[in-house]
C-alpha cells in the first residue's frame, strides 16, 4: 500500500462550522509555537548582549526585553491564528465577555500590570536604586508584570506589588545620584575643652576618604544634655544603600575614640548624683544582732 503524506496532512479530524482542523495543522501548530520560543530565546540572548556592549542600563534592557516578548508572542499567535484560516474577528465575543471578566475579578492584578509599564516606561524606579518602603530598605532587583523584587539590607528578598510603589510615598535614595548625608553624634563630659572637641572631630572628618570636600563637612556644638555636652559632625558621601553610611559613620567613631583618647577627652555616660537629707546612723549589725539575742534570752 502506497504511503501518501499529502493525503494524511489533509485529513480532516475536526470540522466546526465553515472551519475544520486537519492532520497536517495539528502537526505544524505545535512546531510553530515550539519555534517561536526559541526566536525568543535566542533572540533575547542577543539583543541583551548587543545592549550591554553598548553600555544600556539595565533597566533600560529589561524594558526593551520585554517590548520584544511581547512582539514575538503577538508575531507568534497571528501566525498560528492565519495558518488554522481563523479570523480574529473570531474572538470578538470571546475577547468581550473575557474583558467583562477581568473587569470584575481581575482589577488588582490589571492595575499592578499597568503599574509596571509605568514603572518601566516612566522610571521612578530602576533596577539597582536603593529605596525605603515603609520600615524595610533594598535594592531593586527586577522589575516584573505584577511585582518588584527588592533585596532588603538583611539580605531577604521582598515582592512589592507595583501599585503600591506608585500609590504610596517611596524613599529613593539614589533616584537622581548617590549624594548622601549623614551625622555622627558624640557627647563629652561636661568641663571638656569644647574647642579642642571641635578640632578633633573636624581632623576624623577630613582625614577619611569617602567624606567630601564640597559640601565641606560641619561640627555643630548641638546641646547642653542631662550627661553630655552633644556634637553633631555632619558630612557628605556618595553612598549606594544604608551600608555604606553606617561603614563611614562606623570608621569615623572609632577615629575619633583614637583622637580623644590622645588628648585626654573623656566620652559621657550617664552619671547620677545622690543627695541625702538628715542623720545618717550607721551601726555594727553583728554586735546589734547579738545584744538583740540577749535581750530576747
Amino acid at each position: 500500500m502506497d504511503f501518501n503524506f499529502s493525503e494524511i496532512a489533509s485529513t480532516t479530524l475536526i470540522k466546526f462550522g465553515n472551519q475544520s482542523l486537519t492532520v497536517g495543522q495539528l502537526i505544524i501548530v505545535p512546531l510553530l509555537l515550539l519555534a517561536g520560543y526559541f526566536v525568543y530565546r535566542i533572540g533575547n540572548r542577543v539583543l541583551t548582549k548587543k545592549l550591554a556592549e553598548r553600555n544600556m542600563n539595565q533597566d533600560s534592557i529589561h524594558l526593551i526585553r520585554r517590548i520584544f516578548l511581547i512582539l514575538i508572542f503577538a508575531l507568534t499567535l497571528f501566525t498560528v491564528l492565519d495558518f488554522l484560516n481563523i479570523p480574529i474577528t473570531a474572538f470578538a465575543f470571546v475577547s468581550g465577555a473575557i474583558a467583562i471578566g477581568v473587569g470584575f475579578g481581575a482589577q488588582n492584578i490589571i492595575n499592578n500590570f499597568i503599574s509596571g509599564w509605568i514603572l518601566m516606561w516612566e522610571r521612578p524606579i530602576k533596577i539597582g536604586d536603593f529605596l525605603e518602603v515603609g520600615d524595610a530598605k533594598g535594592t531593586v532587583e527586577s522589575i516584573n508584570t505584577r511585582s518588584t523584587r527588592i533585596r532588603r539590607v538583611d539580605g531577604v528578598h521582598m515582592l512589592v506589588p507595583n501599585s503600591f510603589l506608585l500609590e504610596n510615598t517611596v524613599v529613593n535614595w539614589t533616584l537622581v545620584d548617590a549624594l548622601a548625608r549623614t551625622v555622627v553624634r558624640v557627647g563629652v563630659e561636661y568641663g571638656s575643652p569644647v574647642i579642642k572637641v571641635r578640632e578633633l572631630m573636624l581632623q576624623a572628618l577630613e582625614e577619611h576618604s569617602s567624606v567630601l570636600e564640597e559640601p565641606a563637612p560641619a561640627v555643630i556644638f548641638e546641646d547642653f544634655g542631662d550627661n553630655a555636652l552633644i556634637f553633631d559632625a555632619y558630612l557628605w558621601m556618595y553612598a549606594n544603600g544604608d551600608r555604606g553610611l553606617r561603614d563611614v559613620r562606623s570608621d569615623l567613631r572609632f577615629r575619633i575614640e583614637a583622637l580623644f583618647l590622645e588628648n585626654n577627652i573623656v566620652v559621657a555616660f550617664p552619671q547620677r548624683d545622690v543627695h541625702l537629707d538628715g542623720v545618717l546612723k550607721i551601726s555594727d549589725t553583728r554586735e546589734e544582732a547579738a545584744r538583740n539575742i540577749k535581750t530576747n534570752a
